[in-house]
């Protein structure tokens, strides 16, 4: 039996509330390395029993995860009614209750499985927005034999580089976040392992490449980055701060990048293998489990080690693939999050500027994708040799094959001094003056509670949605139940927030840190607390988050 951490608890329990209370489909935001495969074998045990006749498909698009979610939830539950669909670990199941399952190999064969009530998605960033995609096609059939079908979506990044949010915009398939784990919150209770960066003097300039869909040109990018000197010049600094790291992963640009960077830490007598997305099963297998054990130092890779790879030791990365995606760009970071025995942090070495295009890596802001309803244009260049107007995209004219020539990378010799994980600032304690409530509306957004805490001459303000959906909504009620004098009713609307606002007793402090340009407040202290010697319990400032004690709040709330 595994006992669950608190988050992980009040994941399924958010989740489970959310199908009382929703009819769409909620999205689960679990950062790399904080145990899905758990909350997935958690919340099927849950559900079956309770409801005995349920039937749930477990799918994702990796062989690995597939086999690794099956594995927790055995070892949770051995004799759970539950079988593997996937033709890379060579088994066909449809009957189980709970059918771990790769889109690839049941995309075409929804009619197989009998009316699905629950399908989980694990890494449901990777579906695409477009109908006519496996994910979708699937979904649609299974719909089609139970129009009553739910769908959870988990993930680390719950956006897309070329449609956004997941549960926003036209056609999404989620309807929100029933749940969402802070990356931040993550490091500092100890559940992952942080990340630090030091200063690599070797930096690819890719401003010349050009980008298709939000993302860099594959062969532009590659052939940019591939260069012998630029090469050369990266592996000395990757072997000089990796002396005295046991594990290392380098994401390089492409196939023959990989293999040419894989070529040169082998001549300075290091370990190192690559891996690739038609790598061979067997040799696969091989070379991670190899790793894994520490007989192979290092692992150079295109496309693939950024799900469901599970290696904790990995405490250096090195990122030599430029990427738009900040969805990849934190699926490569949380490769080396992971804790392991000994592992203290893990050094990241950005030689390809994606911290200055994302962010910190716990703080990231991701782009808003390009409208492409027939706005704007296409950007275009002209062919020096027959003037023909051709988009700017393409390598080769058309009309007359004239090539144009690659863009040069550059090597720039001025060191970053961008930090991977936003730094802490210290937290002070605030004495309240007064407290007010009002409304407060944004367009097209529902309603929330506006608090103002009055600290001498400065104000203070956080939301409290209690009119949102999902996560946004159980952080309200977690934050109402916080400030309640006696047991008494959490409000449903912020209508009704406002109107019992003076049940709430008043904080005689806050404690707040400056977060980039706001400032959040992390603790609250009452009157209360002061006499019994207690401590307030951590609030977060623009959503009401949850506390490290959130699973006595939940069984106080609700039984």
């Amino acid at each position: 039996m595994i006992t669950l951490r608190p988050y992980q608890s009040e994941s399924i329990d958010a989740t489970l509330r959310f199908f009382a209370e929703d009819t769409g489909n909620p999205l689960i935001v679990l950062p790399t390395g904080t145990g899905k495969s758990v909350v997935i074998a958690e919340f099927c045990r849950q559900v079956l029993g309770q409801w005995p006749d349920t039937k749930i498909l477990v799918v994702t698009h990796v062989r690995e995860l597939i086999k690794q979610n099956y594995d927790e939830l055995k070892g949770l539950w051995p004799e759970a009614p539950a079988g593997i669909n996937s033709a890379g670990l060579k088994k066909r199941d449809y009957d189980p209750s709970i059918v771990f399952c790769g889109i690839q190999s049941v995309h075409g064969k929804a009619s197989k499985f009998v009316k699905v009530d629950l399908c989980l998605i694990d890494e449901a960033h990777l579906i695409p927005r477009k109908a006519n995609t496996m994910y979708q096609k699937f979904l649609k059939n299974l719909k089609l034999m139970n129009p009553d079908m739910r769908v959870i979506g988990l993930t680390a990044t719950p956006y897309r580089l070329d449609s956004g949010l997941l549960h926003q915009g036209k056609d999404a398939l989620f309807s929100a976040v029933s749940y969402e784990a802070d990356l931040k919150d993550m490091v500092s209770q100890g559940y992952l392992t942080k990340l630090v960066s030091k200063q690599p003097k070797t930096r690819l300039d890719v401003s010349g490449v050009a980008t298709r869909g939000g993302e860099f040109i594959q062969g532009d990018l590659e052939r940019a980055v591939d260069k012998d000197d630029v090469n050369r010049a990266a592996v000395r600094e990757i072997i000089e701060y990796g002396k005295d790291r046991k594990s290392w992963l380098i994401f390089c640009a492409g196939v023959s990048h990989a293999q040419h960077v894989a070529e040169l830490i082998r001549a300075a007598g290091i370990s190192c293998e690559t891996i690739f997305g038609d790598t061979a099963s067997e040799d696969r297998d091989r070379i991670v489990r190899d790793f894994k054990a520490g007989q192979i130092q290092c692992l150079a890779s295109m496309g693939v080690l950024t799900t469901g790879f599970n290696a904790p030791a990995v405490d250096m990365i090195a990122m030599l693939r430029p990427t738009q995606s900040t969805g990849l760009y934190i699926q490569i970071m949380g490769r080396g999050m992971r804790n392991s025995p000994g592992k203290t942090e893990c050094l990241v070495l950005d030689f390809a500027g994606n911290v200055a295009r994302h962010g910190p890596v716990d703080r990231v802001n991701p782009k808003k994708p390009r409208k492409s309803e027939g706005e704007g244009e296409a950007p275009v260049k002209t062919c020096p040799k027959c003037d023909s107007i051709v988009f700017a995209a393409f390598r080769e004219c058309p009309d007359c094959g004239y090539v144009w020539p690659a863009r040069e990378v550059q090597i720039e010799r001025t060191a970053t001094t961008l930090a991977v994980m936003s730094i802490e600032a210290p937290a002070i304690w605030r004495k309240v003056n007064a407290v007010s409530y009002r409304r407060h509306k944004k367009p097209d957004k529902p309603d929330s509670m506006r608090v103002d805490y009055r600290c001498g001459l400065s104000q203070i303000s956080e939301w409290v949605c209690f009119d949102h959906k999902g996560f946004a909504k159980d952080k309200a009620r977690r934050w109402w139940q916080r400030r309640l004098v006696a047991p008494d009713a959490i409000p449903d609307s912020t209508e009704q927030a406002l109107a019992w606002s003076g049940r709430l007793a008043k904080p005689i402090e806050i404690q707040v840190r400056q977060n980039g340009k706001y400032t959040e407040i992390v603790d609250v202290r009452f009157v209360s607390d002061v006499q019994t010697g207690g401590a307030g319990i951590p609030v977060s400032a623009a959503t009401g988050g949850a506390s490290t004690q959130g699973p006595l709040l939940l069984n106080a709330m609700y039984g």
